[in-house]
């Protein structure tokens, strides 16, 4: 599936009828819900966001409008939606693992107690992309060419703290390999500089590759098993790698929301989730869909945080 196919796909969904349920509206009428997303636009967060969107709006009775706003791995957005007016009217879409680990890494200006925790809606295994006819050809030629050359091989992240990051820390603790390590602001941007011949690998998972491998090949994945979007991609753990990361995307809103609008929310979010049209638009962009609730995945993002808090003060990942 091409990118063009893709964005006609994403602006098909906005005519597709859904059935909205007879619940009062809570929010005004001249004030769409602000969905803010901490990437650029056109990469993998952002198109969840989009996609999910338009299954929301009609069980809000309300538009919902992705308000891009990119930089620092999601700091940015994230304290634009820590600081809304609790009402409602702002939403953020999350990244694992840079929304707990932001917090652990540097003096940032919000906490996991800056939000109310609506759900997570979609796991996806992240991974290793290169040009298909570089001389990179898998995972061994990369590995093989980190500990050769340390340093000498450029490889893009999507942003400091993000799985994409740490999965490549991961991976130079675990094979004894150097990289230098380039943050973009998304993979739009990370592809441009692999085409380009900037950086020699990008990190990326597998919805924001599976759809546009013109040009590209990927060469390995992070997740526990094989994955049906990518079905020929060997993982790290088959080939003997103690390694595992997704890029996770969940819904928070500012903390103090009043008790009416998060329960009103967290019922859209889970009745969109578990729709099985939404699976399905989902599934046709190569995005795993995986709902989880509120409270439980607010207690397992504070667990999270404690074991990268941990792993921060044996050996952080930046200096």
């Amino acid at each position: 599936m091409t990118m063009l196919t893709r964005r006609a796909a994403i602006g098909a969904l906005a005519a597709t009828p859904f059935a909205a349920p007879a619940i009062a509206n809570p929010w005004r009428a001249d004030r769409p819900i602000e969905f803010v997303v901490g990437f650029a636009a056109g990469g993998g967060t952002d198109i969840v966001a989009r996609l999910f969107a338009r299954h929301l709006e009609p069980r809000l009775g309300q538009p919902v409008t992705v308000v891009n706003r990119p930089g620092a791995s999601s700091e940015i957005a994230l304290t634009y939606v820590a600081r809304a007016r609790p009402d409602g009217h702002v939403l953020g879409l999350t990244n694992m693992p840079s929304f707990v680990t932001i917090p652990v890494e540097r003096r940032a200006q919000y906490t996991l107690d800056s939000f109310t925790f609506v759900g997570n809606i979609m796991t996806d295994a992240t991974g290793f992309m290169v040009k298909a006819d570089g001389p990179i050809r898998d995972m061994a030629d990369l590995i093989r060419l980190g500990r050769e050359r340390p340093e000498q091989i450029v490889v893009s992240t999507s942003g400091i703290g993000t799985d994409d990051h740490l999965l490549l820390v991961m991976l130079e603790r675990e094979t004894g390999a150097r990289f230098t390590i380039v943050h973009y602001n998304g993979a739009p941007q990370q592809r441009t500089a692999l085409m380009g011949g900037q950086v020699q690998a990008n990190m990326v998972s597998i919805g924001e590759y599976a759809p546009a491998p013109q040009g590209m090949r990927y060469i390995a994945h992070a997740g526990a098993t094989q994955s049906r979007f990518a079905p020929d991609t060997p993982t790290l753990r088959g080939m003997g790698l103690d390694i595992e990361m997704y890029s996770e995307r969940g819904i928070v809103m500012p903390a103090g929301t009043p008790a009416p609008i998060v329960d009103r929310l967290r019922e859209a979010v889970k009745d969109a989730a578990e729709d099985p049209a939404t699976r399905t638009t989902f599934e046709a962009q190569f995005i795993e869909p995986s709902y989880e609730a509120g409270a439980a995945w607010e207690s397992r993002m504070r667990r999270a945080q404690g074991v990268y808090a941990d792993l921060w003060r044996r050996r952080p990942w930046i200096s």
